[in-house]
C-alpha cells in the first residue's frame, strides 16, 4: 500500500522547491530555501566584518581611538595628508599622518559599502559609515576634484551640552538663557542658524534636553535627521532617518511625519525644497519644533529659507514663514571666545508692521535721504 507524502492538495510552487520528502524518516523538511537564506545571510555579515576590519586597519589605532572620544566632532583629512581632529572646547589639533595610498583604499572601501565606486568619472564618495564607526557622516574626494585623496568624517554628538554649561562657559548670556527657555515653554518654532562646525546641532541637542525635563507622556516629539546626531530623551519620541537609496527625503518623511501624532517636530537640518512641507507641518497645528539652516545671520536664515521654498517649485513663501517661524538664534564660531563659538542674535519674528528681522532697520545714509526726499 502506497503512502502518499503529502496528503494535502495546493501547495504553493515556491514550498515545492524548498520541501523535500524524506523517505528513511517519512517526513517532510525543509531544504534549499531556508539553508540558501542562512548561507547567504552568513556571507554577508562575514563580508561586512572583514571590509570593517580592512577600514580599521587602515585607519589605525590613533584615528580609531578618536571614535570612542565623545568630545571629538570632526575628523578631517587635508590634501598634504595630515589628519586633523576638532574636539568641543579644544579646537582643531594635528593627529597623525596618512599616505594618498591608504586614504585612496579607505575611500574604495567606503564606497564599496556604499554599493557604489570612485573613479576619476565619480571622485566623489558620500554617505554613513557602518554602525561599528556610530554610522558617522562621510564625505571624501579624489583627484582630479583634489590633489590628493581627502575625506571629512563627522561624528554624531555623544555627550549632551546642557543649556547650563552655554551658560556657565558664557556662550549664551542670562538674558539669552531666558528668552530659549520661555521659547521652549511658549512652544514657539525655533530655526537655529550658523555656519558649517559653528555647533548648531550641538545647540539642538541642548535645546531638546530642556524640552524633555519638561516632556511627558503626553507631548510626542518626532525626530527627523539624515544621520543619527540628534539625542532626545523625552518619554514618547519617535526617531525618522532619510533614506536617498530608497527615494525616502525630508520631504517625504515630513508627510510620514503628520501621520505619526506629532506635537513637535524636530529636523536635523532643512535643505532644497523640503523647506516649504516643514513650513506647513509647523503651520498647521504643531508648534514648539526645532530646526537647523545655513546662514550668516538672522535675516538671511529667513531669506534662505523662503529661497529653499522656491526651490519646490512656488512663489515667495514670506507670509508662511512669518506665521510659522517665531524665533531665530544664531550661532557663529567666534576665535577669540575661549569656547570658539558664541550665540550672537536671537530674534524674535514678528508679522504686520512692527520691526522684523526680515528688514534691516534703515541705516544713517537712509535715514538722511529719507528727510530729503
Amino acid at each position: 500500500m502506497e503512502i502518499d507524502p503529502w496528503p494535502y492538495d495546493g501547495l504553493p510552487d515556491c514550498w515545492n522547491s524548498g520541501f523535500k520528502w524524506r523517505s528513511r524518516s517519512r517526513r517532510w523538511s525543509m531544504s534549499s530555501p531556508g539553508g540558501t537564506i542562512h548561507a547567504i545571510n552568513k556571507a554577508k555579515v562575514e563580508a561586512h566584518s572583514r571590509l570593517v576590519e580592512q577600514m580599521r586597519r587602515i585607519l589605525g589605532e590613533a584615528i580609531c581611538a578618536v571614535f570612542d572620544d565623545p568630545k571629538a566632532v570632526e575628523i578631517m583629512l587635508n590634501d598634504d595628508g595630515k589628519v586633523l581632529i576638532e574636539r568641543h572646547g579644544s579646537g582643531i589639533t594635528e593627529l597623525t599622518v596618512m599616505p594618498a595610498a591608504k586614504a585612496m583604499n579607505f575611500l574604495s572601501l567606503m564606497a564599496d559599502y556604499r554599493g557604489t565606486i570612485v573613479s576619476i568619472g565619480k571622485p566623489v564618495v558620500e554617505g554613513v559609515m557602518p554602525d561599528e564607526f556610530l554610522r558617522a557622516r562621510f564625505a571624501g574626494a579624489i583627484p582630479p576634484i583634489m590633489p590628493q585623496p581627502t575625506f571629512c568624517i563627522r561624528l554624531p554628538s555623544r555627550e549632551v551640552f546642557t543649556l547650563d554649561n552655554y551658560v556657565e562657559k558664557s556662550i549664551i548670556t542670562a538674558g539669552q538663557y531666558a528668552d530659549i527657555i520661555q521659547a521652549v515653554v511658549d512652544h514657539k518654532n525655533i530655526v537655529i542658524s550658523g555656519s558649517t562646525g559653528s555647533g548648531k546641532t550641538t545647540l539642538v541637542n541642548a535645546i531638546l534636553h530642556t524640552i524633555s525635563e519638561r516632556a511627558g507622556l503626553n507631548e510626542r516629539l518626532v525626530l527627523i535627521q539624515d544621520t543619527a546626531e540628534l539625542q532626545c530623551s523625552a518619554p514618547n519620541t519617535s526617531s525618522m532617518l532619510t533614506y536617498e537609496d530608497s527615494g525616502l527625503d525630508y520631504t517625504k518623511l515630513l508627510k510620514l511625519t503628520l501621520r505619526y501624532r506629532p506635537d513637535r517636530i524636530i529636523v536635523g537640518e532643512v535643505r532644497d525644497g523640503a523647506a516649504l512641507a516643514l513650513l506647513k507641518a509647523w503651520n498647521t497645528g504643531h508648534p514648539g519644533g526645532l530646526a537647523t539652516l545655513h546662514a550668516n545671520n538672522p535675516q538671511a536664515a529667513l531669506l534662505r529659507l523662503d529661497q529653499l521654498c522656491q526651490e519646490a517649485g512656488v512663489p515667495s513663501q514670506k507670509d508662511l514663514i512669518r506665521e510659522a517661524v517665531n524665533v531665530v538664534i544664531q550661532i557663529a564660531r567666534d576665535r577669540k571666545h575661549p569656547a570658539g563659538r558664541r550665540i550672537t542674535a536671537i530674534e524674535e519674528i514678528q508679522s504686520g508692521p512692527e520691526p522684523s528681522p526680515w528688514k534691516r532697520p534703515p541705516t544713517r545714509l537712509a535715514k538722511i535721504r529719507a528727510r530729503f526726499s
